[in-house]
């Protein structure tokens, strides 16, 4: 614990929960000021419960970023599913994130639904509105009006996460809301991800902004080695494991070419996040069944067995 801190520190878990591409991420990252959580214009991206940490003022605010909650299909979907929900009911604080162009759709129903029934009494649960830029201030208003007559929610924050406006609000009220007790990092730590991961989940960014349709849902990516050199730089290598062999073709592309423009565009990322050179080598593998093999989703924090139908 350092000298700065007093007895009134401050620190909890915040789940940020919502539909597929809400904003979730896009709000973590600002508020973390780091780019721990991926953000792609694709829903269903987040596939683990990231977690950033945020200090304000005497707070620390840990934020679980949660996939997204949609219908689930497959045993991946519905282990995303029962981890979101995990995640909100172990957090000490909620924020439900809506789009304020798409305001309450089935989607949020569902969630609204779900919370009256399972989240315990008494729990805060703010609602934020994000992308506000793209709506008119009445609209904005009578969106609200519309969510706290369907949940009684704590706070109503009108946000725009990729352009910052109203997050400051939003994060001294969180740190306002936490229980007071001492911090559970160090002031200096941004996640508590393995560096592993983080890596794996910048390449996936990637290869999920460059290829198009289903392939991004049937890929993973996971970091098999990490050196640390002693001229300062690291080597990472990778893997990328498809189902198909023609899913191979498609991310490597001709010549190679796509899977080295994937790789310099992670490398850069990962560089910047790590604040030094490193090497990263990727190889593409086929394994058909990488979406039944427990092992997969140990590697992506996820329980094989919430995927159980």
């Amino acid at each position: 614990m350092s000298a700065t801190q007093t007895n009134q520190t401050r620190a909890g878990f915040v789940a940020l929960i919502g539909e597929p591409n809400a904003g979730k991420s896009t709000l973590l990252n600002r508020m973390v000021g780091a780019k721990v959580s991926i953000v792609t214009h694709k829903v269903q991206t987040t596939r683990t419960r990231i977690r950033g940490v945020c200090m304000e003022g005497q707070a620390q605010i840990v934020f679980v970023d949660t996939p997204g909650i949609f219908r689930p299909r497959r045993r991946l979907d519905r282990s995303m599913v029962k981890a979101a929900w995990g995640g909100a009911s172990d957090a000490d604080v909620i924020v439900l994130l809506i789009e304020a162009h798409r305001g309450l759709t089935e989607g949020a129903k569902m969630i609204i639904e779900r919370m009256a029934d399972e989240m315990p009494k008494g729990k805060p649960v703010a609602l934020a509105i994000n992308k506000i830029d793209r709506v008119k201030a009445e609209t904005l208003l009578a969106l609200a009006e519309e969510m706290n007559t369907a949940f009684p929610f704590a706070k109503t924050f009108m946000i725009s996460a990729e352009k910052g406006y109203g997050v400051a609000d939003l994060r001294e009220w969180l740190a306002a809301e936490v229980p007071e007790g001492p911090w559970f990092y160090p002031e200096d730590q941004i996640a508590d991800l393995p560096m592993r991961m983080i890596a794996a989940e910048m390449t996936r960014e990637k290869l999920t902004l460059r290829l198009h349709e289903e392939l991004p849902y049937q890929l993973t990516v996971e970091t098999e080695k990490w050196e640390d050199k002693p001229d300062g730089t690291t080597r990472i290598d990778q893997i990328v494991y498809v189902a198909r062999d023609g899913h191979k073709g498609i991310v490597l592309g001709n010549k190679g070419e796509t899977i080295k423009s994937i790789g310099q565009a992670a490398r850069a990322d990962i560089s910047e996040f790590l604040g030094r050179t490193v090497h990263l080598f990727l190889q593409v593998k086929v394994r058909p069944n990488w979406l039944d093999e427990p092992e997969r989703y140990s590697e992506m924090g996820l329980d094989f067995k919430d995927g159980d139908a």
